[in-house]
């Protein structure tokens, strides 16, 4: 998935590419409206991947869908492109959701450049944990509530089952993907792979973490061109994720949870501004 991300998109090709653990990949590159140059220089220095240009942005679950219908695999992998896949990633991934019939989803360790790990694989917040974090992660990151809906205290080396993986970079089982009418595009940025792996869970299937494939992305290489802008659909998908999934007596605190996601944004925008950067405004991502 591509939006302005400049030379980074032909080295997430090459990486790509040159990871042939789970054969020869079928690669589709789908741009969304870019003006960097970044497609003009894949064809130079890659020639022959396929580009879908679907005439706009259409965002990322816009983009996942119709990269994922250019291809005919049995597993679709949809990653950012940002990032540089680590050989051996694309056979480690594969073959869980070959010997493993029930998973939906799967996703590697994802790493920061300076080699840190990003909290990619995460559980949906209960709603204490959800408010917890919303009005302590941007100033306290490493919080309680934090803590637990980003599974800090997990074993980063042990695979396991969660309830959702980062959509940066995860490779999905397609009849999975079909059983749920694909990838919502309601969600322009942000919390759309929330709300894929909740429905893969709401109809039976698994969505799992493993640490035995890796990759490495440069965050917000393309959102950092429109940083308050990225802030503002951050917190309205977030607020979307909770309307469509909260029942019963919980949808009674949609209102005031859109009142704290409001205040939220501002405060982050703010924080951005005065060059506080504390992170890109994780409220479900």
């Amino acid at each position: 998935m591509n939006y302005e991300s400049g030379p980074l998109l032909a080295r997430c090709v090459r990486s790509l590419l040159a990871d042939r653990s789970a054969g020869t990949p079928d690669i589709v590159v789908v741009d969304n409206g870019s003006a960097d140059g970044s497609v003009d220089q894949l064809a130079r220095e890659v020639p022959g991947v396929r580009v879908i240009t679907p005439g706009g942005n259409v965002g990322y679950a816009g983009g996942a869908n119709r990269g994922s219908d250019a291809t005919s695999a049995p597993v679709v992998a949809v990653c950012n492109a940002d990032l540089e896949v680590t050989a051996g990633t694309a056979g480690a991934l594969v073959a869980r959701l070959e010997q493993e019939p029930d998973l939906a989803a799967v996703g590697p360790v994802i790493r920061n450049p300076d080699g840190s790990q990003y909290p990619s694989a995460r559980v949906v917040p209960s709603t204490r944990d959800a408010i917890g974090h919303a009005l302590l992660g941007v100033v306290s990151p490493r919080n309680r509530y934090t803590r637990r809906y980003r599974q800090l205290d997990a074993d980063p080396a042990t695979a396991r089952d969660v309830d959702w993986v980062s959509g940066a970079a995860m490779w999905i089982r397609r009849s999975a993907l079909e059983s749920v009418g694909g990838w919502d595009e309601h969600y322009f940025m942000y919390a759309e792979d929330l709300d894929l792996c909740w429905r893969f869970r709401r109809l039976g299937w698994r969505v799992a973490y493993e640490p035995a494939g890796t990759v490495v992305h440069v965050q917000g290489a393309s959102t950092e061109r429109h940083p308050y802008r990225m802030i503002v659909r951050h917190h309205r998908s977030a607020y979307r994720f909770a309307a469509k999934s909260w029942r019963g007596a919980r949808r009674l605190l949609l209102a005031p949870t859109a009142c704290l996601l409001s205040v939220r944004a501002g405060l982050a925008i703010v924080a951005r501004a005065l060059g506080a950067r504390p992170g890109r405004a994780h409220v479900t991502g």
